[in-house]
């Protein structure tokens, strides 16, 4: 009896012969994050180590932050992507669209998608989506521990910063008994969590700092102190140095403040974060969302302190009533 995933695993194990003799595209998102990154490489490798033929495409590059997990895969750009045929995985997408128009035309009827967003309906032939998890990673880890697959040593680094990132280094509340239980089992895979810690929280240039800098100078509170809003203005990337991959935890610092309960990054996943963001074209996690700004900020901030506004209300109003 699988350990872990009783549901999930069996149909990974039934799944899995039919990938024989074919070319595997595993899919990331627009602007991948750890838990993206690290899913991607696991599966190429554990896949690869089958006897499959597989490689890692993404719309955007690789983060410098994460360059040290892609020792040995191959990723390739949505525009330098062969015209072979390739049977689509996705991985940490919440929906078809995640990982670009150019991939969602290229791969119209995706074979699988592993991904533990609570926005996900499953848009795949195949749907491994638990949003109990916390992380992709966390899901792949325990549908190859529970098949016995075999997990190399940077598969399992992979899959431990997948997980490290998307708990918020095991701080969030998706942490959970069994997120613990993963780490574990990828510690003694041979994950190293100090070799992850520095290459992920020790190595900010000057220019990031300076963000941090800026970003920090912009913060004021709204609803009373509950929403905390920031920004950073326009230039500021050549200005510093630096570029939008340097702003990856910049929000958390917002999200930190004693009484905020809503921003795009949230203590409480009652405000659905994700809601919030689908609003404005955008997705993510309960806690934890995201959206690219397709309009003035003068226009959209306003908006946005609306938006968040009405949800606040809402969860209070229910809390009461409950």
């Amino acid at each position: 009896m699988p350990k872990f995933y009783p549901k999930l695993s069996p149909r990974l194990s039934r799944l899995l012969p039919a990938l024989d003799g074919k070319k595997i595209a595993v899919l990331g998102h627009a602007r991948p994050d750890g838990d993206c990154i690290g899913a991607q490489v696991a599966l190429v490798r554990v896949l690869g180590a089958l006897g499959l033929d597989a490689i890692c495409v993404n719309p955007d590059p690789v983060p410098r932050r994460m360059q040290f997990l892609t020792q040995g895969v191959a990723f390739h750009r949505a525009g330098g992507l062969d015209a072979l045929d390739y049977t689509a995985f996705y991985v940490d997408c919440a929906d078809h669209g995640r990982a670009g128009e150019k991939l969602q035309v290229r791969f119209p009827a995706p074979f699988a998608n592993i991904d533990h967003h609570l926005s996900n309906a499953g848009f795949a032939k195949h749907n491994f989506v638990d949003v109990g998890s916390s992380a992709t990673c966390e899901i792949l880890a325990g549908l190859f521990l529970d098949n016995h697959l075999p997990v190399d040593r940077l598969a399992a680094q992979a899959l431990y910063v997948g997980i490290l990132t998307d708990t918020g280094q095991f701080r969030f509340n998706s942490t959970s008994r069994r997120t613990f239980l993963l780490a574990a089992e990828l510690m003694a895979l041979g994950a190293q969590p100090a070799e992850a810690g520095y290459e992920l929280y020790e190595r900010e240039s000057a220019g990031k700092l300076q963000l941090l800098q800026r970003f920090l100078a912009s913060l004021h509170r709204e609803c009373d102190g509950r929403i905390c809003i920031g920004m950073l203005p326009d230039g500021i990337f050549a200005e510093t140095g630096t570029s939008a991959e340097d702003t990856e935890g910049l929000v958390d610092y917002a999200r930190s403040i004693d009484g905020v309960k809503a921003s795009l990054r949230s203590k409480d996943p009652a405000f659905r974060l994700d809601a919030i963001a689908a609003q404005f074209g955008g997705g993510g996690h309960a806690c934890a969302a995201g959206l690219n700004l397709k309009e003035p900020a003068a226009t959209f901030t306003p908006r946005l302190l609306a938006a968040l506004a009405a949800q606040i209300a809402a969860v209070d109003a229910q809390k009461k009533s409950s």
